[in-house]
């Protein structure tokens, strides 16, 4: 007996914040063309910025190193556009800037989203399932579950490439004895363009049906997962990936995504084959729980009113630069175009975590303790001008610390405001107190933290802390 499923999970409870975002668009003349560089004399970068009438203005941008031949380059932004153009055209207020003459591609992301489809996939996952006819004489009965969802092509190495799904695509509740750990027994992947599906063929051994994928199935083992992220990690040698499409490549990653971002997903809704939604980030971070294993389980999120459907869960949800910014997992059935995806850097986190401590067997990932309690005060919202963006910052501030934990070795005590913490000296700046868990889950043994906290209003950094082995715990 064959079932097919998609793979979805359905909000239980939500926990919303909401804030606005900026969405620019108009049209008018003259519009800006193109920008682009057209020149570059030793450390200086010329950018030429072409109207529909004809005229051109320019930018000189120094690159280097402070100190070295130069100053620190910047990107480009649509504030220096702005002045650009009031210098050459004369006043107007930024907002009729925008409205009247910024001229938006309306098919800009078609190339983009070409691009995206090089890194996506449909997955099919196969359990062994025991059904029951009920009754005082029912019999039970043994099937084959087929679970369809999405991948992408998280790292490409020369012997072996690596893929990010969700969790709940290679994990099934149901699953009978016969399916160890109830993790798929086999897991088949298709790129966008060879793509196949399951057809019956025969019966194992054991008595279930068997099938075959056809001449463009790659084969994928299961190399670790984190049941409390909905992330899993399966992987396959290079060649079985290059071998059906030599174009094929690994996803770019975001640095960052924001409230109005386009959000375009490609998955394998409804298992009729890879496809393209897009939509906006409605929510940039909000608490959703999910029940994968009878357990159920708070999971933060990316909101989105992106379209998603059955078959989507595990595919990539992409920015208008073509940019990895989640992982599409979730949606809600009860309100119109509420759906949700892992964002990056928990994505990558467990990613990176699971790949580092594969040895051949299955893999987990691990996380220290620091043993601190934090809440947070002081939230607000700040809207940058310049780069057009905005964003929640709040203090960080310790509530408890326990004894004998890493964080007493460090120093840290209650009523801290913790402002960023240092890895192997790098610092990394904290704003939500989620930064913590997620860059947590970077930290490897024999790596040195710190933190900077503010005490007392007095910026201190303290003392410096070496991993141990004995510090790291796995992440269900």
């Amino acid at each position: 007996m064959k079932k097919f499923k998609k793979c979805m999970l359905s909000i239980l409870a939500i926990l919303c914040v909401a804030f606005c975002g900026i969405f620019f668009a108009g049209c008018g003349e003259p519009a800006i063309i193109s920008i682009e560089k057209t020149s570059t004399v030793g450390y200086v970068d010329t950018y030429t910025i072409t109207y529909s009438n004809g005229k051109t203005s320019t930018f000189e941008i120094t690159n280097g190193k402070n100190g070295t031949n130069g100053k620190d380059g910047k990107d480009i932004s649509i504030t220096e556009i702005y002045n650009e153009y009031v210098e050459k055209y004369g006043e107007i207020s930024f907002q009729d800037f925008l409205k009247q003459y910024l001229s938006i591609n309306s098919n800009g992301n078609a190339s983009v989203i070409n691009e995206c489809l090089q890194s996506s996939l449909k997955v099919y996952t196969k359990f062994y399932e025991t059904t029951s006819s009920g009754g005082f004489f029912g019999t039970q009965t043994k099937s084959v579950a087929i679970y369809t969802g999405s991948a992408i092509i998280y790292k490409m190495y020369e012997d072996y490439t690596y893929v990010i799904t969700n969790y709940h695509v290679v994990y099934d509740s149901n699953a009978n004895s016969d399916t160890p750990n109830k993790l798929a027994v086999e897991i088949v992947g298709y790129l966008y363009g060879s793509e196949g599906s399951p057809s019956k063929s025969g019966t194992t051994t054991n008595g279930y049906d068997n099938y075959s994928y056809g001449d463009y199935a790659i084969n994928f083992d299961y190399i670790g997962g984190s049941i409390e992220n909905d992330i899993a990690i399966i992987r396959t040698k290079t060649s079985n990936i290059t071998k059906i499409n030599a174009n094929a490549k690994q996803v770019k990653l975001a640095d960052k995504y924001y409230v109005g971002e386009t959000a375009i997903a490609i998955g394998n809704p409804e298992d009729e084959g890879i496809s393209v939604t897009e939509g906006i980030i409605s929510v940039d971070n909000e608490y959703i729980t999910l029940d994968i294993d009878g357990t159920s389980r708070s999971y933060r999120s990316i909101r989105i009113d992106t379209a998603l459907y059955s078959g989507n869960s595990g595919g990539g949800l992409f920015n208008s630069n073509g940019e990895l910014i989640g992982i599409t997992n979730a949606g809600d059935n009860e309100d119109q175009n509420v759906n949700y995806a892992i964002p990056l850097s928990i994505a990558t986190g467990v990613a990176d975590n699971i790949i580092y401590y594969y040895t051949g067997s299955t893999s987990s990932a691990y996380k220290i303790k620091l043993g601190i309690e934090v809440t947070s005060k002081n939230s607000k919202y700040t809207y940058n001008k310049s780069s057009g963006y905005g964003s929640i910052s709040e203090d960080i501030i310790v509530s408890t610390v326990e004894q004998n934990s890493i964080a007493q070795v460090i120093g840290l005590q209650k009523n801290d405001i913790l402002k960023s913490i240092t890895i192997n000296g790098k610092e990394y700046m904290l704003s939500r107190n989620f930064d913590i868990s997620d860059i947590l889950l970077t930290v490897r043994q024999d790596d040195k933290i710190n933190f900077t906290v503010l005490r007392n209003n007095t910026k201190t950094t303290l003392n410096t802390y070496t991993i141990l082995q004995t510090n790291l715990n796995k992440v269900a």
